[in-house]
């Protein structure tokens, strides 16, 4: 039997340790699924004892809603580095966060493989649910910002709870052709989901985000 490679226990900060162990937890849950990450299945994995563990987790629960929120956060943070390189333009700042979250690095078959596993518990475990609530909303609140910048740029109003629907509208499109480019990536070509996700978006705002205006 093939005995899985530790990871390297960095012996620094204290968050640079827990790090270590959440790194380690979700190692274990890509290739074992939640029931194999046990705490000596993750502690053999980090090169550390069980009792060390303990120290900076208070169990097994705990470990697990720190490394979904840590999936969770990953992918909005790598969406977030694209509106770094482009201009100050609103629409192409919103075209560029959409095109982001429907290719590599996070449209990723091992994210989606974790993501999963994750979910299926999320609606029994309180903590798990907690930790997706979370992620969920903070990714929503970045749309609904961008979406809001968009129409202030084209000189339209927008009421709260509009701008909420909207950002609810366009987290469940980013969500499902995600979905489909991490299950079956080969089946679209270069660009094609980021391409149609934009399009969509625009259709529903109604306004062009690469440099038209309004959109028929």
């Amino acid at each position: 039997m093939a005995v899985a490679a530790r990871r390297k226990f960095r012996r620094e900060g204290e968050e640079r340790r827990r790090q270590d162990l959440i790194e380690a937890t979700l190692d274990c849950v890509a290739e074992h699924g939640l029931q194999g990450a046990t705490v000596r299945a993750i502690a053999l994995r980090a090169g550390v004892t069980a009792g060390l563990i303990r120290h900076y987790f208070p169990g097994k629960e705990e470990l697990l809603q720190a490394a979904y929120a840590a999936v969770m956060g990953r992918m909005t943070d790598l969406a977030k580095t694209a509106l770094a390189t482009v201009e100050q333009e609103p629409g192409r700042r919103l075209a560029a966060f959409v095109a982001a979250n429907l290719a590599p690095p996070v449209v990723d078959g091992r994210s989606f493989s974790l993501w999963a596993s994750f979910i299926g518990r999320a609606s029994s475990d309180p903590a798990l649910g907690a930790a997706h609530r979370a992620g969920y909303l903070g990714f929503r609140d970045e749309v609904e910002a961008l979406v809001a910048e968009v129409f202030s740029d084209a000189g339209r109003q927008a009421s709260p709870s509009e701008l909420r629907r909207l950002a609810i509208a366009i987290n469940a499109i980013i969500d499902g052709l995600w979905v489909e480019g991490c299950l079956a990536g080969d089946m679209f070509e270069a660009g094609e989901l980021a391409e149609i996700g934009i399009g969509s978006v625009e259709a529903m705002l109604g306004l062009g985000l690469r440099g038209e205006r309004e959109v028929a």
